[in-house]
Protein backbone atom coordinates (compact mmCIF):
# COMPACT_ATOMS: atom_id res chain seq x y z
CA UNK A 1 0.00 0.00 0.00
CA UNK A 2 1.19 3.70 -0.66
CA UNK A 3 3.02 4.99 2.35
CA UNK A 4 1.17 8.15 1.74
CA UNK A 5 -2.13 6.27 2.92
CA UNK A 6 -0.90 5.24 6.37
CA UNK A 7 1.32 8.40 7.31
CA UNK A 8 0.79 11.82 8.08
CA UNK A 9 1.52 13.90 5.26
CA UNK A 10 3.64 17.07 6.29
CA UNK A 11 1.59 20.32 5.11
CA UNK A 12 4.06 22.54 2.74
CA UNK A 13 4.30 26.23 2.99
CA UNK A 14 2.80 27.96 -0.02
CA UNK A 15 5.46 29.49 -2.32
CA UNK A 16 6.15 33.39 -2.67
CA UNK A 17 3.19 35.39 -4.55
CA UNK A 18 4.12 36.61 -7.76
CA UNK A 19 4.98 39.71 -6.56
CA UNK A 20 8.57 37.82 -5.43
CA UNK A 21 8.63 36.21 -8.43
CA UNK A 22 12.71 36.58 -8.48
CA UNK A 23 12.51 34.07 -5.47
CA UNK A 24 10.61 31.58 -7.54
CA UNK A 25 11.92 28.73 -8.71
CA UNK A 26 14.06 29.12 -12.67
CA UNK A 27 10.75 26.77 -13.67
CA UNK A 28 7.89 28.96 -12.45
CA UNK A 29 9.86 31.85 -13.55
CA UNK A 30 10.07 30.57 -17.39
CA UNK A 31 6.08 30.27 -17.32
CA UNK A 32 5.52 33.83 -16.20
CA UNK A 33 7.93 34.84 -19.23
CA UNK A 34 5.66 32.37 -21.67
CA UNK A 35 2.35 34.07 -20.16
CA UNK A 36 3.96 37.52 -20.88
CA UNK A 37 4.27 36.55 -24.05
CA UNK A 38 1.07 35.22 -24.91
CA UNK A 39 -0.65 38.27 -23.71
CA UNK A 40 0.96 39.52 -26.72
CA UNK A 41 -1.05 36.92 -28.71
CA UNK A 42 2.94 35.20 -29.41
CA UNK A 43 2.09 31.76 -30.45
CA UNK A 44 5.46 30.39 -29.86
CA UNK A 45 5.19 30.95 -26.27
CA UNK A 46 1.54 29.49 -26.10
CA UNK A 47 2.58 26.26 -27.58
CA UNK A 48 5.60 26.10 -24.78
CA UNK A 49 3.27 26.57 -22.27
CA UNK A 50 0.92 23.94 -23.86
CA UNK A 51 3.69 21.19 -23.55
CA UNK A 52 4.32 22.06 -20.44
CA UNK A 53 0.98 21.87 -19.32
CA UNK A 54 -0.86 19.42 -21.04
CA UNK A 55 0.76 16.35 -19.31
CA UNK A 56 -0.38 17.85 -15.86
CA UNK A 57 -3.55 19.06 -16.91
CA UNK A 58 -3.97 15.17 -19.14
CA UNK A 59 -3.78 13.25 -15.37
CA UNK A 60 -5.44 15.38 -13.58
CA UNK A 61 -8.87 15.59 -15.96
CA UNK A 62 -8.69 12.23 -16.46
CA UNK A 63 -8.29 10.95 -12.69
CA UNK A 64 -11.14 13.36 -12.00
CA UNK A 65 -13.80 13.05 -14.80
CA UNK A 66 -12.75 9.36 -16.11
CA UNK A 67 -14.30 10.21 -19.48
CA UNK A 68 -11.99 9.97 -22.52
CA UNK A 69 -13.66 12.32 -25.05
CA UNK A 70 -14.66 14.95 -22.28
CA UNK A 71 -11.37 15.07 -20.76
CA UNK A 72 -9.73 16.21 -24.05
CA UNK A 73 -12.21 19.06 -24.78
CA UNK A 74 -11.98 20.38 -21.32
CA UNK A 75 -8.15 20.40 -21.53
CA UNK A 76 -8.45 22.46 -24.57
CA UNK A 77 -11.17 24.42 -23.21
CA UNK A 78 -8.62 25.44 -20.32
CA UNK A 79 -5.67 25.94 -22.58
CA UNK A 80 -7.74 28.01 -24.67
CA UNK A 81 -8.99 30.38 -21.78
CA UNK A 82 -5.25 30.62 -21.23
CA UNK A 83 -4.58 31.92 -24.66
CA UNK A 84 -7.57 34.44 -24.85
CA UNK A 85 -7.57 35.49 -21.48
CA UNK A 86 -4.21 35.66 -19.88
CA UNK A 87 -4.78 38.73 -19.07
CA UNK A 88 -7.01 37.81 -16.40
CA UNK A 89 -4.03 36.13 -14.36
CA UNK A 90 -3.37 38.92 -11.36
CA UNK A 91 -0.28 37.56 -10.31
CA UNK A 92 -1.95 37.14 -6.38
CA UNK A 93 -1.74 33.10 -7.02
CA UNK A 94 0.43 30.90 -8.70
CA UNK A 95 0.42 30.25 -12.38
CA UNK A 96 -0.22 26.81 -11.78
CA UNK A 97 -2.81 27.32 -9.35
CA UNK A 98 -4.90 29.82 -11.78
CA UNK A 99 -4.45 27.21 -14.76
CA UNK A 100 -5.62 24.66 -12.67
CA UNK A 101 -8.69 26.39 -10.97
CA UNK A 102 -9.72 26.76 -14.75
CA UNK A 103 -9.21 23.33 -15.38
CA UNK A 104 -11.29 22.01 -12.15
CA UNK A 105 -14.50 24.63 -12.84
CA UNK A 106 -14.34 23.60 -16.58
CA UNK A 107 -14.36 19.99 -15.64
CA UNK A 108 -17.51 20.12 -13.02
CA UNK A 109 -19.20 22.21 -15.33
CA UNK A 110 -18.68 19.51 -18.27
CA UNK A 111 -20.01 16.60 -16.17
CA UNK A 112 -23.25 18.73 -15.03
CA UNK A 113 -24.15 19.96 -18.67
CA UNK A 114 -23.34 16.33 -19.74
CA UNK A 115 -25.13 14.72 -16.97
CA UNK A 116 -22.92 12.40 -16.50
CA UNK A 117 -21.98 10.24 -13.12
CA UNK A 118 -19.09 11.48 -11.34
CA UNK A 119 -17.65 7.75 -10.75
CA UNK A 120 -16.64 5.60 -13.52
CA UNK A 121 -14.58 2.67 -12.56
CA UNK A 122 -13.42 2.23 -16.04
CA UNK A 123 -9.52 2.59 -16.09
CA UNK A 124 -7.05 1.42 -18.49
CA UNK A 125 -3.28 1.29 -17.32
CA UNK A 126 -0.37 0.03 -19.15
CA UNK A 127 2.61 -1.09 -17.42
CA UNK A 128 6.12 1.15 -17.12
CA UNK A 129 9.24 -0.05 -18.64
CA UNK A 130 11.17 -1.68 -15.14
CA UNK A 131 13.67 -4.24 -14.79
CA UNK A 132 11.79 -7.41 -15.05
CA UNK A 133 8.10 -8.50 -15.99
CA UNK A 134 7.22 -9.85 -13.13
CA UNK A 135 7.47 -6.24 -11.49
CA UNK A 136 6.00 -4.64 -14.08
CA UNK A 137 3.06 -7.07 -13.73
CA UNK A 138 2.92 -6.12 -10.00
CA UNK A 139 3.42 -1.92 -10.48
CA UNK A 140 0.62 -2.59 -13.20
CA UNK A 141 -2.09 -4.52 -11.25
CA UNK A 142 -1.09 -2.17 -8.01
CA UNK A 143 -1.70 1.44 -10.53
CA UNK A 144 -4.72 -0.26 -11.48
CA UNK A 145 -5.99 -0.87 -8.06
CA UNK A 146 -4.97 2.83 -6.88
CA UNK A 147 -6.89 4.32 -9.92
CA UNK A 148 -10.31 1.79 -9.44
CA UNK A 149 -9.82 2.78 -5.54
CA UNK A 150 -10.11 6.75 -6.54
CA UNK A 151 -12.49 6.38 -8.77
CA UNK A 152 -14.41 4.93 -5.72
CA UNK A 153 -14.12 8.66 -4.08
CA UNK A 154 -16.63 11.67 -4.52
CA UNK A 155 -15.70 13.96 -6.90
CA UNK A 156 -14.11 16.56 -4.49
CA UNK A 157 -12.39 13.90 -2.66
CA UNK A 158 -10.90 12.58 -5.59
CA UNK A 159 -9.84 16.31 -6.53
CA UNK A 160 -7.82 16.86 -3.38
CA UNK A 161 -5.92 13.26 -3.45
CA UNK A 162 -4.76 14.09 -7.35
CA UNK A 163 -3.98 17.59 -6.50
CA UNK A 164 -1.97 16.84 -3.54
CA UNK A 165 0.24 13.74 -4.01
CA UNK A 166 0.21 13.59 -7.91
CA UNK A 167 0.68 17.11 -8.71
CA UNK A 168 2.27 17.50 -5.36
CA UNK A 169 0.49 21.52 -4.24
CA UNK A 170 0.08 22.06 -0.57
CA UNK A 171 -3.50 22.85 1.01
CA UNK A 172 -3.38 26.23 0.32
CA UNK A 173 -3.24 26.62 -3.38
CA UNK A 174 -5.52 23.30 -3.71
CA UNK A 175 -8.26 25.18 -1.78
CA UNK A 176 -8.01 27.96 -4.45
CA UNK A 177 -8.03 25.67 -7.35
CA UNK A 178 -11.88 24.22 -5.59
CA UNK A 179 -13.02 27.09 -4.13
CA UNK A 180 -13.06 26.56 -0.28
CA UNK A 181 -11.10 26.90 2.59
CA UNK A 182 -7.36 24.88 3.39
CA UNK A 183 -9.71 23.50 6.37
CA UNK A 184 -12.06 21.93 4.12
CA UNK A 185 -9.05 20.67 2.22
CA UNK A 186 -7.59 18.69 5.05
CA UNK A 187 -10.94 17.33 6.25
CA UNK A 188 -11.23 16.22 2.46
CA UNK A 189 -8.20 14.59 2.56
CA UNK A 190 -8.86 13.10 5.94
CA UNK A 191 -11.75 11.22 4.76
CA UNK A 192 -10.35 10.38 1.50
CA UNK A 193 -6.97 8.47 2.81
CA UNK A 194 -9.29 6.82 5.41
CA UNK A 195 -11.52 5.52 2.32
CA UNK A 196 -8.88 4.60 0.08
CA UNK A 197 -7.41 2.66 3.47
CA UNK A 198 -10.32 0.77 3.16
CA UNK A 199 -10.46 -0.06 -0.15
CA UNK A 200 -6.84 -0.86 -0.49
CA UNK A 201 -6.53 -3.08 2.69
CA UNK A 202 -5.94 -5.70 1.41
CA UNK A 203 -2.84 -4.60 -0.86
CA UNK A 204 -1.55 -3.87 3.13
CA UNK A 205 -2.02 -7.58 4.05
CA UNK A 206 0.02 -8.66 1.13
CA UNK A 207 2.69 -6.32 1.73
CA UNK A 208 2.89 -7.46 4.95
CA UNK A 209 2.66 -11.16 3.97
CA UNK A 210 5.74 -10.59 1.92
CA UNK A 211 7.54 -8.81 4.25
CA UNK A 212 7.16 -11.56 7.30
Amino acid sequence: MPSWLSSKRSERKPRETAAAAKAWPQGEQIELQLLAGIREKRRGDFESLYRIYHPRLQRFLAQLMRQGEAVEEVLNDTLMVVWTNASAFDGRSKLSTWIFGIAYRKAMKSLSRQDLPLEDNEANEQADPGPGPEQQLKLAQLRLRLREALGDLSFDHRAVVELCYFQEMAYAEIAQIVGCAPETVKTRMFYARKRLRTLLADLAEVSDGERS
